[in-house]
């Protein structure tokens, strides 16, 4: 237990002062009298605390916090005042500060200026009270400060729109998830550190301001400022404060139970937020009902933020959106746009509960929070708009996780992380899509009535507090009856929880014990299925992609390892859904004689890959070829993604894998076909980055063969339901860049239509992204779509033009995007990584954009925060599809120049386990590809 200051200062004032030990939080100084004071400068003091997380012994119960925002100077002022309840004598208050210049503290009704030391590296202040606070009472303590609006996406910060006149007009904005409320106020900025807020915003009248609750009066002071007087809130963590100072429009409606729902967007786009609206009306209402507990404040808030680095944000009664997050145009936006923003609605929308009123503990947890908000996207989207056929996409979120969690650098959900730049790390893939499949895994293991019944109580038992792992297993294990939790108090058994009288399979099942194997180690297994007559034998290990069985890591790579997995199967003798959990590395299965073939994974409801042994996938490639309809297209897509997984693990021949999606030709349903399009797809735009071109060629001809009937099905229109017009989008956009001759005339034709109107031809919104892509090729199309993705107002049809921009064959077009980008005018900051990343996909501009990141590390650092997803989305994507041994030792080269920031990230450890999976890939396949195509191409 180190005490951080000198021995000597120590010795001087000890006898005054009492500091809490870190190890005990509770010492005391035994000479020490209540009352009797001492005030030395705060140069004759140390900072007192040495850990990153901040002492417990004194917590917040209330924020008395005033704004007032300068739009022209682009700075502010502000008062905080914190009623604490201290619970160890102590002369010490600490508490989080990045950042803000603090003019004066006090502790109110003692009238003395109290000295402030900071700690930078901690982004913490030390305020240090010469009176002993003593344990037990409450007091206020009083802190004014001041700050620059932040230049960036973090803390309260400036953001701005060109308004239909040409004039910038400028707003102030916050994002404080994870830690970056302390960069608007002095708080105790830790999400277990609630406490309830009343705010204040001072404005010029040709304003608005919002926040978390309601206005509750408006007053005008002497200089014609008004000040907004904001409702108490709820009890909250500070990284839900949220405070806007703008002059934006709004939408309103009310929900059944009555909540006034509102959306803000700038003027011009105004037009754009009616849908939004009717989204959040309905998913407020389909959450109260799921969720059984009423929305707790009397408003909710959505708002477009012309800059907004992630897609949104939960903040409680104020959820803040990137425009293509919330905005949704009819002219302009595509079903794929619709679809987006209704599921972002019901991300967010489902914070309100899980987030906001249940919030884990600390940061290690994050997936409460966010594997649940993803999971009840497809929830609440399915029961809310099936049109949209929702579903559809949730494999899709699976297979993202598998890829990120069968490399060797992955990490358990449950993970440690302390500082910033840590925490910033556990907004990943595996936070919100591995979170998200688990789940579904446990929801259809436990039934939706039990899964349902059981996060409600979570829910209930854990309202305006904390909560971490084992708190939720605890919940949907408990066996309270129905009646005892429709009674209205929270229904809880600790006993009965921890052993659990769920049965599966005819077994007593811990649920605790299965889910810790999920949620306490990384990765993911891999079961082998062997069929030995009437037996089915099971082995299940750790599934990796970067290390191979031959590999001598392989076996301390594999010590460990197990899972408890709840398997599920159906064979070609019923249509029976079977269920067997296996909590052994091997097992077994009576399947009976009769059975011709058995499924494993049905419709990949578990979270695991299936690799059948022997003649396993022959017999599947056979029931593909002649009875696919035989699975569900579920399980066909199934197939096809794990057989692709299972060539780059090297367990399966990669000619194996592309004559089971030879079936393919005889598809009907989206979601397999473009499955194993996209697996065609991701090889060919790694060939074409290397210098093979007859390689090229040859891929390039067998996919137009492949996909020909169902390229020529497709109309130029936005006819047909989700599933066809999302094929339709994909199809042809692959086609056309594949310079497959009817499709790009096709396209050329409208994309001079649509020059000849000056740009406000309305195209087809799925068919519009090709379109303007293949008019990007030459410099009369590409110079337009530039100038009009300047004057667009709507964000969705600008994204479509960004993409056709960096579409271009030309390096130096590229190079000027990557400028603008850099710039931050023409192309806001917000959207670089994205540009960046498009431009890396694109086989004239992948060295172009890594060059960029080299070149422009400290400055894209600068733009967007170490950890941050923009810097993990640049790094990743930027390298990604890189796979010659060159690349891999530039990119190991780069990491060690900058080896302080990347030993700090696990992303750099995860784009170069990527780019050696690659490595091996292109050692491994390359050849006999070449070989397959030959045979294939006609």
């Amino acid at each position: 237990y180190i005490l951080t200051f000198d021995i000597v200062i120590f010795s001087q004032y000890i006898k005054h002062s009492c500091i809490p030990c870190q190890g005990s939080e509770s010492t005391l100084s035994p000479h020490h009298p209540e009352g009797e004071t001492f005030s030395p400068g705060a140069d004759s003091l140390s900072f007192p605390w040495s850990r990153v997380r901040l002492p417990r012994y004194i917590v917040p119960l209330h924020y008395r916090l005033l704004l007032h925002p300068n739009l022209t100077k682009l700075s502010y002022t502000g008062s905080v005042q914190i009623q604490v309840d201290v619970q160890n004598n102590t002369n010490w208050v600490v508490l989080h500060s990045k950042g803000l210049q603090i003019s004066s503290a006090t502790i109110l009704d003692e009238n003395l200026v109290l000295p402030v030391l900071h700690n930078p590296s901690h982004e913490q202040i030390g305020i240090f009270s010469p009176r002993v606070l003593s344990s037990g009472q409450k007091y206020f303590l009083y802190i004014e400060f001041a700050a620059e609006l932040a230049d960036g996406f973090y803390g309260f910060y400036r953001s701005s729109y060109t308004s239909s006149t040409g004039e910038t007009r400028t707003l102030a904005s916050t994002h404080f998830e994870p830690t970056s409320a302390r960069m608007a106020f002095p708080c105790f900025d830790e999400p277990s550190f609630k406490a309830s807020f009343s705010v204040r915003l001072r404005r010029s009248p040709e304003f608005i301001s919002l926040s978390n609750m309601p206005v509750m009066e408006t007053v005008e002071l002497a200089d014609g400022l008004m000040e907004d007087q904001f409702a108490e809130s709820v009890k909250m963590s500070t990284y839900l404060v949220a405070f806007v100072v703008c002059d934006f429009k709004s939408v309103t409606g009310t929900t059944s139970s009555g909540v006034q729902v509102s959306i803000y967007a700038a003027p011009e786009k105004w037009l754009q937020t009616h849908y939004a609206l009717e989204v959040a009306v309905k998913m407020l209402d389909f959450y109260e009902d799921y969720f059984n507990i009423k929305y707790p404040l009397p408003k909710q808030d959505l708002i477009a933020i012309p800059d907004f680095q992630s897609g949104a944000m939960e903040n409680w009664g104020l959820t803040t959106y990137r425009e293509t997050s919330l905005l949704f145009d009819p002219h302009t936006s595509s079903i794929s746009d619709r679809l987006w923003v209704t599921m972002v609605i019901g991300h967010e929308l489902a914070h309100q509960w899980f987030g906001n009123l249940v919030t884990m503990k600390w940061w290690n947890d994050i997936w409460l929070n966010e594997g649940f908000a993803r999971y009840m996207e497809y929830i609440s989207v399915e029961a809310t708009y099936p049109d949209l056929k929702v579903e559809e996409y949730l494999l899709h979120t699976c297979f993202a996780a598998v890829g990120l969690d069968s490399l060797n650098s992955s990490r358990p959900i449950s993970s440690p992380a302390e500082n910033p730049t840590q925490i910033k790390e556990m907004f990943d893939t595996v936070s919100y899509d591995k979170g998200a499949c688990i789940l579904h895994m446990l929801r259809h293991f436990l039934s939706d009535n039990v899964f349902q019944s059981g996060i409600v109580r979570y829910l209930r038992k854990y309202s305006y507090s904390n909560a971490h792992n084992q708190d939720l297993w605890e919940s949907l294990g408990n066996t309270c009856s129905e009646e005892d939790f429709t009674s209205g108090k929270h229904c809880y058994s600790s006993g009965q929880a921890a052993k659990s009288a769920y049965l599966f399979a005819g077994e007593h099942l811990d649920l605790k014990a299965m889910m810790n194997t999920w949620t306490l180690q990384k990765g993911l297994p891999l079961v082998t299925v062997t069929r030995k007559g009437r037996r089915l034998l099971l082995k299940q290990e750790r599934f990796l992609r970067t290390v191979a069985p031959t590999d001598p890591l392989w076996p301390s790579l594999q010590d460990g390892f197990l899972w408890h997995i709840p398997l599920t199967y159906r064979t070609d003798s019923s249509s029976t859904i079977h269920r067997h959990l296996m909590t052994s590395l091997t097992d077994s299965i009576d399947v009976g004689e009769e059975v011709g073939w058995v499924k494993v994974n049905a419709d990949m409801t578990g979270y695991y890959v299936v690799h059948y042994e022997d003649e396993g996938w022959d017999v599947m490639s056979k029931l593909l070829r002649y009875n696919h309809t035989a699975l569900s297209y579920k399980d066909r897509t199934h197939l096809i993604h794990n057989s692709v997984q299972l060539v780059t693990a090297g367990y399966l021949s990669l000619d194996k894998a592309l004559d089971l999606i030879s079936y393919l030709t005889h598809e009907t349903h989206t979601v397999p076909f473009l499955q194993g399009l996209g697996f065609l797809e991701s090889i060919y735009h790694m060939t074409e980055k290397r210098d093979e071109p007859d390689l090229t060629r040859n891929f390039r001809t067998y996919i137009l063969q492949f996909a020909r009937a169902v390229i020529d099905g497709q109309t130029w229109s936005d006819d047909g339901s989700m599933s066809e017009r999302r094929l339709r989008s994909e199809v042809l956009l692959l086609a056309c860049y594949l310079e497959d001759p009817p499709c790009v005339e096709q396209a050329r034709l409208l994309f001079n239509h649509w020059l000849q109107s000056n740009g406000t031809l309305s195209l087809p919104t799925d068919v519009a992204e090709t379109v303007y892509s293949v008019g990007a090729q030459d410099d009369r199309g590409w110079d337009s779509l530039l100038h009009a993705y300047k004057t667009s107002i709507s964000e969705a049809q600008k994204s479509k033009f960004l993409f056709a921009l960096t579409s271009s064959r030309d390096p130096a077009k590229l190079h000027r995007l990557l400028q603008l980008g850099l710039e931050g005018r023409v192309i806001r900051t917000q959207d670089l990584s994205h540009l960046i990343l498009m431009v890396s996909r694109n086989s004239r501009g992948h060295y172009l954009a890594w060059d960029l990141v080299k070149k422009n590390w400290d400055t894209l650092v600068q733009k967007f925060q170490l950890g941050s997803f923009c810097i993990r989305h640049i790094i990743v994507g930027t390298t990604g599809q890189f796979s010659s041994p060159e690349d891999l030792a530039d990119v190991r080269l780069f990491f060690d120049s900058i080896q302080e920031q990347a030993s700090q990230m696990r992303v750099t450890q995860i784009a170069l386990d990527n780019v050696q999976k690659n490595v091996r890939w292109v050692q491994r396949n390359l050849e006999p590809l070449k070989k397959w195509l030959t045979q294939q191409i006609k």
